[in-house]
């Protein structure tokens, strides 16, 4: 079949590992993406193609505050006169942004562009217990990148917050223990299906050759507390979350059909970008319940067919994985086979967590399994916050019939009702979800739960009481009736 030219192809991918844990010279964040990004233009078979970038697009970086760190890549790599990208903070942003990006050269806006994402956290944090500074740039705060998505960053509902519950490895166990509750199996039933899906995970970062941690562990490694794989916030232990401990970097080389050709990138380098989406779901205090998102479910199911594939169809998926949660919801929401591969990177635990930028590596990986699978089509999902940013994205050698397509289903997503929040709610109330979180000498420091007043609005009650937070970490608490009193104590009725 003819190409459209406009259509966009991903010609060329990098990773790059820098192994400061095996004696590797430190690098910040954007010298690291220029690394990565080297490493794409020698895989394209393109040397001098990022030179010709008219957009940089750089993924949120943690390790080190920039105002734009595209523009330092642009200017390492000779395209000076790019625009450069630079949303909100969210893992799904390199999605979303090869999402952006693919729209553009599919209308013509632009010919050839990169999506870069790069973390020192590693060296950043041993520079930090040290005492020693680092003499990477700091830009100017008056600069402001060509484009950025002007939202502001939320971590969280304020309820939440007046609990001091905001980090990722306090929210996604409520996930966990709210699937685990419909589930109907026991604790050891389900830790025994949690740790057989990211035992998957953890057995493709050993085959990885970019994946950080290569050790592959059996479902019982994951899941029981030992001292070297304590609780971090029951029932996740250290092996079932996310690691951002690492100093790693991709790039994603993107142009039209036509430029690709121009420049004589090989056709069996090609990867096609068929189709992307992206949506939000309601905060989390906000949201229906803790069991679904209906923005997986409107944006990946649509991303799918505007791909003109199902997706008992797709040869290779890479579902986000930051947490065991995570990936049972988009299980649930996309009809995906869990017994089937759900990773071509290797997951967040293992292959590495680099904060927003892990789907960087995913896209990267997903690009060398097509290319290996010629004709196969494979789906990338990326998810952002607590549960409630999401960019999903179709890719296939095979070009598309009919072009990029594009759409953000949130009207769809929108009307589906959420639940009304109490922040200072005192009273009776039933257990939603919960969990216990634990301190580094593997001792629980504080409950938390998400409960329900008489009304049906949600409330946020926390508890350090040794023997409520042994019994919540020990059976399931959901519908267990309890109190809440002032500043929100939670107490067993």
């Amino acid at each position: 079949m003819s190409i459209d030219p406009r259509t966009p192809v991903v010609i060329g991918v990098g990773q790059f590992l820098n192994r400061v844990d095996q004696g590797a010279e430190p690098q910040s964040p954007h010298e690291l993406m220029v690394e990565a990004l080297r490493l794409a233009e020698s895989d394209a078979g393109a040397p001098g193609a990022a030179a010709r970038a008219e957009v940089v697009a750089a993924v949120p970086v943690i390790s080190w505050r920039y105002r734009d760190p595209a523009r330092l890549v642009a200017e390492a790599v000779g395209a000076s006169g790019a625009a450069t990208w630079y949303p909100t903070v969210g893992g799904n942003t390199p999605q979303l942004l090869v999402n952006k990006l693919a729209g553009a050269i599919a209308a013509g806006d632009v010919d050839l562009g990169v999506v870069v994402g790069g973390e020192a956290y590693r060296t950043r944090m041993d520079a930090r217990r040290h005492d020693r500074p680092l003499d990477w740039p700091k830009q100017d705060e008056s600069l402001d990148p060509t484009w950025n998505d002007g939202e502001p960053f939320l971590m969280g509902h304020p309820a939440e917050q007046a609990r001091g519950i905001f980090m990722p490895t306090q929210a996604y166990p409520l996930f966990e223990n709210a699937l685990w509750h419909e589930s109907g199996r026991t604790l050891q039933e389900h830790l025994a299906h949690v740790g057989r899906i990211w035992a998957g995970y953890s057995q493709v970062a050993a085959d990885n050759p970019f994946a950080w941690r290569r050790e592959s562990y059996t479902a019982d490694e994951i899941t029981t507390p030992t001292p070297d794989n304590r609780l971090v916030g029951f029932p996740y232990t250290k092996r079932m979350v996310s690691n951002p401990d690492v100093d790693m970097s991709s790039a994603v080389i993107v142009c039209s059909a036509d430029r690709a050709a121009a420049l004589g990138v090989p056709k069996d380098r090609w990867v096609f970008v068929h189709a992307g989406t992206d949506g939000k779901d309601r905060s989390m205090s906000e949201r229906r319940d803790f069991v679904s998102s209906p923005a997986i479910g409107a944006a990946g199911n649509l991303a799918l067919e505007l791909a003109d594939v199902r997706v008992e169809e797709l040869g290779h998926l890479d579902l986000y994985s930051c947490f065991p949660s995570a990936v049972q919801l988009a299980v649930k929401e996309l009809g995906v086979d869990d017994t089937l591969p759900l990773t071509v990177y290797g997951g967040l635990g293992f292959a590495g967590g680099p904060w927003n930028n892990p789907v960087g590596h995913a896209i990267a990986s997903m690009v060398g399994a097509l290319r290996d699978d010629a004709g196969s089509v494979g789906l990338v999902t990326a998810n952002g916050g607590h549960v409630d940013k999401h960019s999903f994205g179709v890719y296939s050698t095979t070009p598309p019939a009919d072009g990029f397509r594009h759409a953000k289903p949130q009207d769809q997503i929108d009307a589906v009702p959420g639940t009304g929040v109490e922040d200072d709610y005192q009273g009776p109330a039933t257990v939603e979800t919960w969990t216990v979180m634990y301190g580094r000498d593997r001792s629980p420091e504080r409950a938390h739960a998400a409960v329900r007043t008489p009304a049906g609005t949600r409330a946020w009650a926390v508890s350090d009481d040794p023997d409520l937070m042994a019994r919540a970490a020990a059976e399931d608490l959901v519908g267990v009736a309890v109190a809440v009193g002032a500043d929100g104590v939670l107490t067993f009725a």
